[in-house]
């Protein structure tokens, strides 16, 4: 079959997928981006709670946490899914709550998403949030808006929010909105944008579905992007054939890195190249969650391939570059929170190649994973009651 002819067969029968019986949030891929499931079995062996080099503290639960970051002054932003922000005194536990936060549409894997700081936060108190919206009739998609953030002791609010970007087209369902965010060091904001399961969106240049986008604090499209002469959304794009990217950060030598998830199997941790291509739905190392198989990666050599991948399927959830000083073997290590495998998995880089060099079994399903200012590393479970850990060498 030709790619084209592919790429159509599997629009054509995401149809058939979306209304598959077992499936309860109506969507492909559900059953490892949402449901919990038992841990799969490792690529590396799990590290269980009584042999890890780290001690557990909980801080602070929430209702569905879904993103953090880290103020200037060591108190924590938290989104919550149904759409709030809780602002955390990471010292006492106290949390207290931000106002003015956008309408969300929730549902399945939709609500309130990331939250990152504009790199002059500490004088323009600006930061940026990524959340699902509701479109005409029923479709919605995810949007990323700026404010700016008024604080006091107890919490604050969100004020002047203003929509810069959005994924287009919006479409039906719930799943695969992506929507992390990430500024570099040169001031530009990167948004990693889901497919939203529609398959070959991810090919398409009229869409940034399926995407990893690059744009000026403003919104405005940097001149210097791949395909900034095709403009329209295309000019958006930096690089494209993803599924649902759920991690981005840098490394030291300021690579970007990627982990999504994969269909059924093909989990992948990729180096982004300008441009580059990474094949999905045309090449991956799973399948079609129907059983239709999906060309591996190395049959199409001209896509760029994982530099890991997984299968059985740890279901990333974040990415987090470890640069602190407090897990100083650590530094330069990728840390990637599971949700299905319940874990925190420790990547490590030897150049442009990277391999999987542990597995901490957590005992939940892991949101999100960040560093705090100390170096601690901070984690977020999934769902109701989702807790807060600050992680401390033992």
């Amino acid at each position: 079959m030709t790619p084209r002819l592919l790429v159509l067969a599997c629009a054509s029968l995401a149809l058939i997928a979306c209304n598959a019986p077992g499936n309860a949030s109506g969507q492909p891929g559900a059953a490892q981006d949402d449901k919990p499931q038992a841990a799969e079995p490792a690529a590396a062996e799990p590290v269980a709670s009584d042999s890890r080099p780290f001690a557990s503290t909980e801080v602070a639960s929430f209702d569905e946490p879904w993103a953090m970051a880290f103020l200037p002054d060591g108190r924590l932003l938290v989104t919550e899914k149904r759409g709030a922000l809780k602002l955390v005194d990471v010292a006492t536990g106290k949390v207290g709550d931000i106002k003015g936060v956008p309408e969300v549409d929730y549902g399945g894997q939709g609500g309130f998403g990331d939250i990152a700081l504009h790199p002059g936060f500490a004088d323009n108190h600006v930061v940026y949030v990524s959340y699902a919206e509701a479109g005409d009739g029923d479709t919605r998609g995810g949007v990323v808006a700026r404010g700016t953030l008024a604080l006091d002791d107890s919490g604050g609010t969100l004020e002047g929010l203003e929509v810069i970007w959005r994924q287009v087209p919006k479409v039906g369902g719930r799943g695969h909105y992506g929507h992390r965010l990430l500024f570099d060091d040169d001031g530009k904001l990167w948004i990693s944008s889901g497919e939203r399961q529609k398959f070959d969106p991810a090919q398409d240049m009229q869409s940034n579905l399926g995407k990893l986008v690059r744009l000026d604090d403003d919104g405005s499209v940097p001149a210097d992007n791949p395909f900034a002469d095709q403009g329209g959304v295309a000019a958006q794009v930096w690089s494209l054939g993803h599924r649902n990217p759920l991690g981005i950060d840098f490394d030291a030598q300021g690579r970007l890195w990627e982990v999504e998830m994969g269909p059924k199997g093909g989990d992948e941790l990729n180096l982004v190249e300008r441009g580059g291509n990474y094949g999905y739905p045309i090449v991956s190392n799973g399948d079609h969650y129907d059983g239709r198989d999906i060309p591996d990666h190395d049959t199409r050599p001209e896509f760029d391939a994982p530099k890991v991948s997984w299968s059985p399927v740890i279901s990333p959830s974040s990415l987090l570059i470890y640069s602190g000083a407090m897990f100083p073997d650590w530094q330069g290590d990728a840390f990637i929170g599971g949700l299905s495998s319940q874990s925190l998995v420790r990547v490590e880089f030897d150049g442009d190649s990277a391999r999987e060099a542990q597995r901490f079994d957590m005992g939940s399903r892991i949101r999100a994973v960040e560093q705090g200012p100390d170096g601690a590393i901070w984690l977020l479970e999934d769902g109701d009651g989702g807790r807060l850990l600050k992680l401390t060498p033992r």
